[in-house]
């Protein structure tokens, strides 16, 4: 149950749950795997989580439709989505309290908050700093990154985090853009003119200014 301390131990628990399936065979993430993975969300209920072990060509196994489905949802966040999603109505919908009895109600429901506050961790400590690649070491076609569908340009990471800081107030963004692979160093940032990301470039690119991106 979560917290998971690692996707390993969350994979480990769709296992045991019955919500994943295993795939030995070494698909291809060139259009192999999305079309399998299309198939299975697609299924009643959102189908199973699906494990490409052995991706051709790669050492890294391929995680598909890890959330496609309430259950797999609520094992993920240890609760019934829609009772999470009451919490959360609840605290966008809360306001100064107005009077006691509604400022005793507001301290009781305080502990919820306590564990939500962003945490920072010494360098290399994440789970996710396990293995660290820098300079001449990077190299992002050693990642099965899955070319999904047969008119993309090439292989998209499609929901990545892509944090950026604005270079006026140094507020961080963070917003889902597809990364286009092109080489081993180099990918293809694609924002809309309307996304923030596009805002703050500009903003780096006017002031003449290289943008940290991560």
């Amino acid at each position: 149950m979560p917290p998971y301390r690692s996707l390993r131990e969350f994979v480990a628990a769709l296992d045991a749950a019955g919500e994943l399936a295993r795939i030995p065979d070494p698909l291809s993430p060139h259009l192999e795997i999305a079309a399998v993975a299309d198939r299975m969300m697609k299924a009643p209920g959102g189908g199973k989580a699906l494990l490409f072990e052995h991706p051709a060509g790669y050492d890294l196994p391929v995680l598909v439709n890890a959330f496609g489905s309430r259950r797999r949802m609520a094992l993920a966040l240890g609760d019934d989505v829609e009772a999470v999603a009451a919490r959360i109505r609840g605290w966008l919908r809360t306001g100064p309290p107005q009077g006691l009895r509604e400022t005793v109600d507001l301290v009781r429901r305080l502990p919820e908050l306590r564990g939500l506050r962003p945490k920072r961790v010494r360098r290399g400590a994440a789970p996710c700093q396990e293995v660290v690649h820098r300079g001449e070491a990077v190299d992002l076609t050693r990642l099965p990154v899955l070319h999904c569908w047969p008119d993309d340009g090439g292989p998209f990471v499609t929901f990545p985090c892509v944090f950026t800081r604005d270079p006026e107030t140094g507020r961080q963004n963070v917003g889902m853009y597809r990364l286009q692979v092109f080489d081993r160093a180099t990918t293809g940032m694609h924002w809309h003119v309307h996304k923030d990301g596009s805002r703050l470039y500009h903003a780096y690119r006017k002031a003449g200014q290289p943008m940290p991106v991560a």
